[in-house]
């Protein structure tokens, strides 16, 4: 595990150490946390655009098409 030190401006600090505490967590679970669904933010963005720059613009196109008369047809 690591030790990380980080500054922020006070008012930040102390808008995370009130968030932490109306969820009754530390400010370290609430970074863990927090930073987890960053992260998690961040893989999906790139997994998508590895899957974008390998695709095929027809199919995409035809697939939201199928999508769109599904969803009128719902209604």
């Amino acid at each position: 595990m690591s030790t990380l030190t980080i500054r922020l401006p006070d008012d930040t600090a102390a808008r995370l150490k009130a968030l932490a505490h109306s969820r009754g967590q530390s400010m370290n679970k609430l970074i863990e946390e927090l930073s987890a669904q960053a992260l998690a933010a961040w893989d999906t963005e790139n997994h998508f655009r590895a899957l974008a720059a390998t695709g095929d613009v027809r199919t995409a196109l035809a697939a939201l098409d199928r999508l769109d008369d599904a969803d009128r047809k719902a209604r």
